[in-house]
């Protein structure tokens, strides 16, 4: 399936600056039987895992997140950036290759003790992945694992995320 899915995917070279590979997944995502696999892929290791919430980062974690989120009868819970969500917040900051940015989830999005997978499409660097795993065991949560469509690991964001069951369905 992993070659299927890679073939789906459309390579950009130089985006968004030169040197750079952008793996497309938006021709991925609209192929009804891709974008199917996909959700299953993200979605089957933890169907037995009693999943309370997934929570999805801005944005593309939304799409998958919100579908993994409905195959397993469980809550989503989106993680933006700073100044999106209507609420109170609880806000993580992490670090660039120049400089900071944030991420916010509403105070009241995760219950302590809940059950919660984190979604994303891409782990590159592993800073929002490790500020989103802040921002829900700060608010009580259990982070059961973390899980990526696509794993950039010449990057090694693992070692952000060192200790965390972390899962990908494609590496490059």
């Amino acid at each position: 399936m992993t070659t299927t899915l890679k073939a789906k995917i459309r390579n950009v070279p130089d985006f968004p600056k030169p040197g750079i590979l952008f793996y497309d997944i938006t021709t991925l995502l609209r192929d009804p039987g891709g974008f199917r696999d996909v959700i299953s892929a993200l979605s089957e290791p933890f169907a037995d895992k009693a999943i309370d919430l997934v929570v999805g980062m801005e944005s593309r974690g939304f799409i998958l997140g919100g579908a993994v989120a409905d195959r397993l009868g469980a809550g989503f819970v989106p993680v933006r950036k700073p100044g999106k969500l209507p609420a109170k917040t609880a806000r993580e900051s992490y670090a660039l290759e120049y400089g900071t940015d944030s991420l916010e989830v509403h105070e009241d999005a995760v219950v302590a003790g809940q059950n919660v997978l984190i979604v994303d499409d891409v782990i590159a660097t592993g800073g929002t992945a490790k500020a989103t795993a802040a921002l829900v065991r700060r608010l009580g949560g259990h982070v059961h694992a973390l899980a990526f469509l696509i794993e950039l690991e010449f990057l090694n964001g693992r070692k952000q995320l060192a200790g965390d069951e972390i899962y990908s369905v494609l590496q490059y």
